[in-house]
């Protein structure tokens, strides 16, 4: 059983905490309020510290990890829902940077060697994953010590830390659609429950009428509300949630195809290896090979260094 944080702020997030700074630091725990669908004005750089779960940026859904990194860009909606305990708490689950587009913006017209960063803000409209472990993991020291820093030093290091993933190739980008089709406040904020309703239900039958049901509507006004806010019909965002669980089970490798395919929420196997071609281009068995491939790829210099240790 998962437990998940209502929506109970509203869905667009106004960062009034600037106090004349020219970046916010901030970091939290799950469950916290600010864990729902929602957007702002500010690029949102997101480092996952602890736990594991479904991360949806724009009309994107994939898994995410301890030490994922994410940038998404101005407006664009993004949530991170942690697979937890009914009763487990993470102290420490994020970190995050935001800054403004008029903050780059600005500093790039006196401080020409800014434009360097513009290719990868561009980018960010659509949400970037990145994928560089060493990157991350500089990052990662990067923002703890923007944390701890004040005042020219602590924009200093901002800067680095952009200049660093700037650099980065190995990178994902991630929504289909940008903010411009999917920022409306009033409808996220409806989606967002719509959402949590979703995540709570997907790995059973679960109908749009059901869904519609739950959030007071009429099944056609919901279809186009909920389309309108997630980039998705209803049915394919469902059937995106499932196979990106069913590639986390297989990643697992210890599931037999078809336990994959019931656990994900499918009720037949023949729809879900349709589904999965669809979106995966391969089938769940190839896709198991792969992951169990690359797996064993990360972890053999960790053995190397564990036998020469030993001897």
């Amino acid at each position: 059983m998962t437990r998940l944080a209502r929506a109970t702020d509203p869905s667009y997030e106004l960062m009034d905490d600037h106090n004349g700074l020219s970046i916010i630091y901030r970091q939290h725990g799950f469950p916290c309020p600010l864990v729902r669908w929602h957007f702002h004005k500010e690029y949102e750089l997101h480092l996952i510290v602890a736990s594991s779960g479904k991360v949806f940026v724009g009309d994107y859904i994939g898994n995410f990890y301890p030490e994922t990194l994410f940038l998404t860009g101005p407006n664009l909606p993004h949530n991170w829902i942690s697979q937890v305990a009914a009763d487990e708490v993470v102290p420490k689950r994020d970190m995050l940077v935001n800054f403004t587009d008029e903050l780059l913006g600005s500093a790039a017209s006196v401080f020409t060697e800014l434009k360097g960063l513009t290719p990868m803000l561009e980018r960010a409209q659509y949400g970037i994953e990145f994928h560089c472990k060493p990157t991350i993991r500089k990052a990662m020291a990067l923002m703890q010590t923007i944390a701890n820093a004040t005042g020219v030093t602590r924009l200093g290091h901002f800067l680095i830390l952009m200049e660093l993933l700037a650099d980065c190739d190995n990178y994902q980008l991630l929504s289909g659609v940008t903010s411009g089709n999917l920022a409306d406040e009033h409808t996220i904020e409806r989606t967002n429950r719509a959402v949590d309703y979703i995540f709570s239900h997907y790995a059973r039958e679960l109908t749009l009428e059901e869904v519609a049901d739950y959030m007071g509507m009429k099944p056609t006004y919901f279809s186009r509300v909920f389309k309108q806010a997630t980039g998705r019909c209803f049915i394919e965002f469902v059937n995106r949630l499932r196979i990106s669980k069913s590639c986390e089970l297989l990643a697992d490798g210890r599931k037999a195809v078809t336990d994959v395919c019931f656990e994900s929420g499918f009720s037949n196997i023949s729809n879900f290896n349709r589904r999965f071609q669809q979106l995966k281009g391969m089938t769940p068995s190839h896709y198991r090979r792969l992951a169990v491939q690359r797996l064993t790829e990360q972890n053999l210099p960790v053995l190397s260094e564990r036998l020469r240790s030993a001897k």
